[in-house]
């Protein structure tokens, strides 16, 4: 993944670039703007060079939009009220800007979407309390039927869906139904909406619920209300640091379950049907009215049951993680029995009906940690260590998905660290990472930085043949920072890498590299349109560390650029942190650039951490992907 391009609207923390939509008629990007309460309209027909057109002011239909959706040149904007507590609105607009119409839909429309199919357009209704929890509207669903023209529309095209019939259910047990003195349909709290394929079914994430609401678009009915669970951060593989006050990173097993309380859904198309895959960041209710929150410190544990409850509750263990306080005293004596904490630090994949397929585990932890062991789960408005470890780590909040060269691929973005990580998605059983870029710049205090990306709100994923230049594009919408990043998701050339064609494949290689292998008979420029056989790391590449082939199968080779003279420890990890193989190369004076090969065969797929240190202290790092 390659940085195309960037759009600035330099306003720091304000929610100036949340979610965009595009428009592929006029190559225009459409930006919720929460500062202006408006959104904005940007030319991307040049990703490389994104600006601003007009802006479409929403002040006179509510609050401001919370999101947008664009189809065949027809912009829907989800307006709240200005009592956010009273319906709001869905105001449609044509690419110009000029008024077409609107509805009344549900309290606090946060999240509005067309199906593929262009016929319905679905708005999810938060319907949160206010601050006094005196006030607490219903969630709900709303869907408009656009099918006869948006000129015509009226309250008979809206369809809004409340879960009133389950007030007196028996729900699965690990939904969260804590608001008090709220109705379950008062209670749930809809947030985001995926859509199939074939427009027939839309699953909407309730996220702080820990729920999903499953929807017949046909029948416009709500067919089932499934629990997503708990993750278990007891078992292997599903540890998480849990203190932002320890000096180590220390990602292991707790005895703490997680609620999933997914943000962002998608639907995830493959060629035997479809799946759903989650960002998992969590949600907690601190009101002045009611607050859930608690830190395990702070509360009294069953002796019982935590034998070493003064361990846990050290603000070096686990003191300091923040739990729900509705939860884990099962036998309503005063003390925990069981301890749950907010999101799960990670991306699913369930199928159809709501079961969980695959969960990424610490993944998300472990490899930003080896990344950046001097800015781990820092958050997007400062740079310091393991600030949100006692919260909701890295939170993981925006995720879509898109087909490239026909094979399915997940773009995740991370809400706190930041930056986007690409999974391929060919068996959703088992995702494996492919990249991952953040474009932030830990140097600089993040309200300082003039060119970096903080706080991925909205993933957009742009395929060629609907984007200005014929190019796989992702659109990061980075809220905190008030930018907007354009990606390029194939694998063509940029920052100062040259493109040869050598046996049939294509190479992007330092001129170094690439003039020697021309000298053995590649020639200059790809081999033609398509995907990159392998590429280099250009983030590395700039700190004097490259690799290739990348992705490998039975070998790889680092190279050393222009680094300092002396003794360098090259190490290669695996996403546990764990060190693999490891080897120690002497540079000289004046030498500019020295290979490191690596046998890889005995590994398994999978995407791998290369480091290269010296004695004085210096550290560079690059990803290697191993597939065959």
């Amino acid at each position: 993944m390659q940085l195309a391009g960037q759009y600035q609207t330099a306003v720091f923390a304000e929610g100036a670039t949340e979610i965009a939509a595009y428009d592929e008629n006029t190559g225009r990007l459409f930006s919720v703007n929460a500062f202006t309460a408006s959104v904005d309209v940007i030319d991307i027909n040049d990703p490389s060079n994104p600006s601003f057109l007009f802006t479409i002011n929403l002040t006179s239909y509510g609050a401001g939009a919370n999101s947008v959706s664009v189809y065949n040149g027809v912009v829907a904007a989800a307006v709240e009220n200005d009592v956010k507590q009273l319906n709001g609105k869905v105001v449609f607009f044509d690419t110009d800007g000029t008024y077409l119409n609107e509805v009344e839909v549900g309290a606090l429309p946060d999240m509005v979407t067309f199906t593929p199919n262009g016929q319905l357009l679905l708005v999810a209704n938060e319907g949160e309390p206010d601050d006094d929890y005196l006030v607490d509207p219903v969630g709900s669903v709303s869907i408009i039927d656009v099918s006869g023209g948006i000129a015509s529309l009226g309250p008979d095209d809206v369809t809004t869906l409340d879960f009133s019939a389950y007030n007196s259910a028996v729900l699965d047990p690990s939904i969260k139904i804590n608001g008090p003195g709220a109705t379950v349909a008062q209670d749930l709290e809809p947030e985001y909406i995926a859509v199939s394929q074939n427009s027939k079914v839309a699953w909407v994430t309730i996220q702080d619920n820990n729920a999903m609401a499953i929807i017949n678009l046909v029948g416009k009915e709500i067919v089932d209300l499934v629990g997503l669970g708990y993750k278990d951060h007891s078992l292997p593989g599903n540890g998480l640091d849990a203190s932002d006050k320890a000096d180590d990173i220390d990602i292991r097993n707790w005895p703490v379950k997680g609620l999933y309380q997914p943000d962002a859904i998608a639907f995830l198309k493959t060629p035997g049907g479809g799946f759903l895959v989650t960002a998992n960041e969590g949600d907690s209710r601190d009101y002045d009215g009611f607050s859930e929150e608690e830190r395990i410190k702070d509360v009294v544990l069953d002796s019982l049951v935590f034998p070493n409850y003064t361990d846990l509750q050290n603000e070096d263990s686990i003191g300091r993680l923040k739990i729900i306080s509705t939860l884990g005293d099962t036998d309503n004596d005063g003390e925990y029995e069981e301890l749950y904490t907010y999101g799960a630090r990670s991306f699913s994949v369930w199928d159809v009906n709501g079961n969980l397929v695959y969960d990424s585990g610490d993944e998300l932890e472990q490899f930003t940690a080896a990344l950046y062991p001097d800015n781990f789960n820092a958050s997007n408005d400062n740079q310091d260590l393991k600030n949100r470890s006692d919260d909701k780590g890295p939170e993981p909040e925006a995720i879509t998905t898109g087909s490239i060269l026909k094979a399915p691929y997940m773009f995740l973005g991370l809400e706190r660290i930041g930056g986007v990580a690409i999974y391929d998605m060919a068996n959703p059983a088992a995702p494996v990472m492919v990249d991952y870029d953040n474009t932030r710049d830990f140097t600089f205090e993040p309200e300082l930085d003039p060119t970096g990306d903080y706080g991925p709100e909205g993933l957009l994923f742009i395929p060629g043949n609907k984007s200005p230049n014929g190019r796989n594009l992702l659109v990061a919408s980075n809220e905190v920072s008030g930018s907007i990043a354009i990606y390029y998701t194939d694998y063509q050339c940029s920052n100062g890498k040259v493109a040869v064609c050598y046996e049939g494949t294509s190479y992007c290689l330092p001129v170094s590299i690439a003039e020697a292998l021309v000298s053995l008979g590649a020639v200059p420029g790809a081999c033609g349109e398509g995907r990159f056989g392998q590429f280099l790391d250009e983030e590395a590449l700039s700190y004097g560390i490259s690799v290739y082939p990348n992705p490998a199968s039975d070998y790889v080779n680092i190279v050393l650029n222009n680094l300092t003279a002396g003794e360098w420890t090259v190490q290669l990890f695996d996403l546990t942190g764990r060190a693999i193989q490891q080897s120690t190369v002497v540079l000289t004076e004046g030498q500019t650039m020295q290979t490191v090969h690596i046998g890889v065969q005995h590994l398994p797929e999978g995407t791998y951490i290369c480091k290269a240190t010296s004695l004085l202290g210096e550290s560079l790092h690059s990803r290697i992907i191993i597939t065959r």
